[in-house]
């Protein structure tokens, strides 16, 4: 039983001589031979910041993409605002112009009957005069709608061309 005892000890013994030899090991980091070395980490982080910039670099060249996009965007949107009530405009004055012109003509075949009949009226005449002129503004307003739409579009190709 002695012996077992005295084993004891000695297996005791030699287990805290391994403990303590074991301990100074556990905080040394195990060496990686596939690790890079502090020159090519340098070298990685030198390459990261260079990445970094030339990503920075693009962001704000998209930035500004976007910028110039959206202005000619806007540019053009107010370009068809503008064409938009152009036409409109000149719509109007065309339908104007129509409603005069089968005023005109309704007036001529009534002034034309009367003349078949021999009859002299002269509100019709003067209603015939007051469509011609009318006819004639409306005719004068299409034209200003229609230069006024060639003006337009001429600025803007001089703008362009500026």
């Amino acid at each position: 039983m002695s012996d077992i005892v005295e084993l004891e000890r000695r297996i005791s013994a030699a287990l805290g001589r391994i403990e303590a030899g074991i301990g100074p090991l556990e905080l040394a980091q195990p060496v990686d031979e596939n690790a890079p070395s502090s020159d090519q980490l340098a070298a990685i982080q030198v390459h990261l910041e260079e990445e970094r910039m030339v990503n920075a670099q693009l962001e704000e060249r998209v930035r500004l993409l976007k910028e110039r996009q959206d202005k000619t965007l806007a540019m053009l949107e107010q370009k068809a605002t503008q064409q938009q009530l152009m036409i409109s405009s000149l719509d109007t004055e065309t339908q104007s112009l129509r409603q005069s012109n089968a005023e005109l003509r309704e007036i001529g075949d009534q002034m034309r009957a009367a003349l078949n009949e021999a009859v002299a009226e002269p509100e019709l005449i003067n209603r015939a005069m007051q469509a011609e002129l009318d006819a004639l503004r409306a005719d004068r307003s299409v034209d200003i709608a229609e230069v006024d739409a060639m003006i337009v579009q001429l600025r803007d190709v001089v703008e362009e061309a500026v």
